[in-house]
Formats: structure tokens, sequence, C-alpha cells
């Protein structure tokens, strides 16, 4: 069990917005009380690029810097990239993107499943149907015994090993909460359908609210992987207008310096991610860019994964039909594609929040995981596991891909992709700085592979349907020949853990 004996208690949910946050812990990331998101700079920055057309030499030198170096650009590197209107030099971004991915992650997709353990919040934010006051919400929080429940469905009968787990900011979701609902994820094993094998949660990253150092060390200790903390816009004045000043969420400081704590807590796998809509996508990409910079200022680690939610309708709000900043697929497409460049070792996210269509149209943008099988609603697997379901008042907002994870696996590869159900590296201590150069120079890409045949070869006999399974094993036919070419020497250890793993035995890894 975790140790909490540390981490501050709250006798109720006006005691925890009074005095949760803890000034000391922003100030020392805040040198002279300057932030490291300058939107003077930003400003300017957009400024001398509004209405000028790109210049293609400058445009290419910086797409051959990016892929040599796989460092993240200057802001005003990024700008250049966001003056290309040409569709011919668009593509070579978007080409060069890919190609990016692939040195980096390889032709690997991690999949993952979203699990909401509560809906209780104390922030009134106003595009947000879990927000405080929202009285068209049904509140929940998950017990332990709902909890396994949920975890029957994703890893006993969909088959997935790692999740995002997501809490509303509430007394009743604590950090000791928090801890516990990791713990209960790692410890429940079900029996998959085909084989009987047992599987279970391997990989637990968390959304949450920004968390003081302390409760991030123990979080560390329970083994939590990514943690996730959306800035929604980096715009100060417009994240005061979304955010009222007397909730927690509402201290902007406070959020932005939450990753710098986590790096000082140990907990080296972060992710950040924005909810493009509200703002000039221009500026939350460039603040973007400014934040991965600073968290390398100071720890030399970078953003493990950017994440790229679109404004969605949601319960009790018009904030999302109603934005001024609403942002179409060409324009999601370009933000990826930048984003994949001016942050090329960086993970990328795109969610079941984006309908089928778009998933499929950027999976050569430079993303790199994705959901399937996903429910948002509380306590939505369990109650709803005959069909996809959606009940806007339980859930934040609402999803446009309902494909399951079988239906995505076969959709990969069909176009030559592997499913990645790979957790080894986080275990062996591949995080953090440790992952930070490996992911650069695309070693972590290649090793991963080995890795990603034995858990997809795993999940093909535990759950595919016939039809997925031989589409798998087609694939898996070329990946083993290519994992022979580059790895001849190694390529009989590969092939015992291989065969190991036809036979019955699970999690092996390298």
């Amino acid at each position: 069990m975790a140790d909490c004996s540390k981490i501050r208690k709250f006798a109720n949910a006006a005691d925890y917005v009074k005095r949760f946050v803890v000034r000391e812990e922003i100030d020392k990331y805040l040198p002279g009380g300057r932030h490291f998101i300058d939107e003077e700079r930003i400003n300017g920055i957009i400024a001398t690029i509004e209405g000028k057309p790109a210049d293609p030499v400058r445009v290419r030198e910086i797409i051959a810097k990016s892929e040599s170096t796989c460092e993240t650009l200057e802001p005003e590197e990024t700008a250049v990239l966001m003056q290309v209107e040409d569709p011919a030099l668009f593509e070579e971004m978007r080409a060069a993107a890919d190609r990016i991915k692939h040195k980096v992650y390889d032709n690997r997709i991690v999949v993952f499943a979203p699990l909401y353990m509560s809906s209780k919040c104390v922030n009134g934010c106003k595009y947000c149907g879990f927000r405080s006051g929202n009285e068209t919400q049904a509140r929940r929080v998950l017990s332990m015994d709902e909890l396994r429940e949920e975890l029957d469905v994703l890893a006993g009968r969909i088959g997935h090993k790692r999740l995002i787990a997501v809490y509303g900011e509430h007394p009743e979701t604590s950090t000791e909460y928090i801890a516990e609902t990791i713990e209960t994820c790692y410890s429940h094993a079900v029996p998959a359908p085909k084989t009987g094998c047992m599987n279970s949660i391997r990989r637990v990253n968390v959304n949450a609210a920004p968390l003081p150092v302390e409760d991030l060390r123990v979080l560390r200790s329970v083994g939590i992987g990514t943690f996730q903390v959306f800035q929604e816009t980096y715009n100060r004045k417009l994240y005061g207008e979304m955010h009222p000043a007397w909730s927690v969420k509402g201290d902007y400081d406070w959020r932005t310096t939450c990753f710098h704590r986590c790096l000082e807590a140990g907990v080296d796998d972060v992710g950040l991610g924005v909810l493009y809509g509200l703002c000039d996508w221009r500026f939350e990409l460039l603040a973007t860019v400014m934040h991965a910079r600073d968290l390398e200022r100071w720890f030399n680690i970078g953003p493990h994964t950017l994440s790229f939610p679109r404004l969605e309708p949601a319960s009790g709000t018009k904030v999302p039909e109603e934005s001024p900043w609403l942002i179409d697929d060409d324009t999601f497409r370009r933000i990826l594609v930048i984003a994949r460049l001016s942050v090329p070792y960086a993970g990328m996210i795109v969610t079941a929040r984006e309908n089928a269509a778009t998933r499929d149209k950027v999976l050569d943008h430079g993303m790199t995981q994705l959901d399937c099988s996903s429910n948002i609603a509380i306590k939505g697997y369990s109650d709803f596991e005959k069909e996809s379901h959606q009940e806007k008042n339980r859930q934040q907002f609402m999803l446009g891909d309902g494909r399951t994870l079988d239906e995505m696996v076969r959709h990969l590869a069909a176009r030559g992709t592997i499913t990645s159900f790979c957790t080894a590296g986080y275990r062996c201590g591949r995080t953090g700085g440790c992952i930070m150069d490996a992911l650069k120079t695309g070693r972590e890409g290649k090793f991963c592979k080995i890795n990603a045949v034995l858990t997809f070869r795993e999940w093909l006999d535990d759950f595919a349907t016939e039809e997925t399974r031989k589409a798998g094993e087609a694939l898996i036919e070329k990946e083993l020949a290519g994992i022979k070419e580059w790895l001849p020497k190694f390529f009989p250890a590969v092939m015992k853990q291989y065969e190991a793993t036809c036979r019955g035995e699970r999690d092996l890894f390298f």
C-alpha cells in the first residue's frame, strides 16, 4: 500500500479549494516572477508571420534540422512552418513528419483505453460537463469493487493492457484515492476468453489535476505511468475567463508548473496538451514548444507525449459550439504535422474525440497513440458492455470514434502498422532521461518493435476474432523477417521468447 502519511488531508471541498495550492512550489520555477510562457514573445512572433508566405528554402532547412537532430525547435522555427499554405510544400512537411515518427517509433501504434474514475469536481471550467454547479451531470466516484468490474471488461473481454485513468479534482478523489486505484488496476488479473491466460493492466497513465511534490512522490511509489495535465489554454487572460478565480484550476501558475514538480518528484514521463478550439491554435502550439523547452532547460527531459483534444459538445455548456477559435479538419492536420516537426521525440496522441475518418486520415501525420473500444461514462464499460452507448449527463464530452479494439487492430494491420501493447520499457526503467536519447537516435523504436511483436502475439491468441487474427499473423511474419534482417545474431533469442508466447507464456519482454 502507498504511504500517504505525508500528504495533506482536507475536511471538505471548500477547505480543499482554500488550502491546496503550495505557493513556494510555484515560485521556484518562475525565477524573478518571469513566466516561461512568454506571451509578448508569442504575440510578436505571430505578428511577424501574419499574412506572409513561407520561404520554401527556410522551411526545408527546418525540416532537415528536425529530422537530423530530433531536438525541440525554437518557437520562431515552429512559426515558419505555420506560414506554409502551399499544398505541395505542406506535403513535404507531412512526409517528413511521418519519416520522423517511423525513425523514433517505427511502424507501431500504441493503443490504450480511457477509464474515468470520477465526475465530482471543485472547479468551474466553462466548457466542461464535469464543472461544479452543472446540475445536469450525474456525479459518481468509482468504488474499488466498481473499478474491478470495469477492469473485468477492459482487461478480461477487450484485452487492454494500458489505461489512461481520469479523475475530477475533488477531495474525494485525493492522491490517496488515485494511488489506491492504480494499485487496484495493477493487482486485478482476469482470464482471457480465447485461452484462459491471465491478463492485467500493465501501465496506468493518469490524467488528473496538478499535485504538490509530496503527492507526486506517492504516485511514483505505486508505479504511475505518464502524468497528463492538459493546460486547456496557455493564454493567461482567456484562461482566467474559462477558469474562475475562486477555483483551484483558476491558478494559472500552479497548473503550468505542474510538470516541473513532476520531474522534481521523479515522475519523469509527463504529457502536455491543450484544448484546441479555445484560443488561436498558433498561440497554443508556440506556447507548447516553449513549455517543452523549459522542461528541457531545468531537467534535460521533454514531454513524453503531446495530446491534441478538440472542443466537443458537453452537458450544460454552449462554449464548444460558440467559441470563435474552433478548428476544422485541415487545420487539425496542420497542427499535428507541425507538432511532430517541432517536438520530434514526443509521442502524439489522437483520441476517440475525433471521428473514425479523421483518425484514419492522420495516421501518417506523425501520431503514435490512440484509444479504442472507448467509453468515458463513469462505470461505462461494465454498464454498457454489450453495446456502444453514450450518455451526455454521465460523461465529460461526446466521443466520435466508436470502433472496437478488434476492428482497429485489423484496420491497422491491413495498412502494415503493428498494434503495440508493450509496456516493458517502463518496467525496465526506460523512462524520462533514460529514454530521451534512445528516442532521438531511433534506437528505442527498433528495440520496442521486438516487444511489440511479443505482446501482439499475446493479444491475437487471447482476444482476436478469427479475421483479425489472420490479418495480424500475416503482419507478424513480415515483422519477424525484418527483425531477423537487422538483428541476425539476436534473432534466435527473439524467437525463443516468441515461441514461448505462442505456447501460452505471458508478459515476456526484452
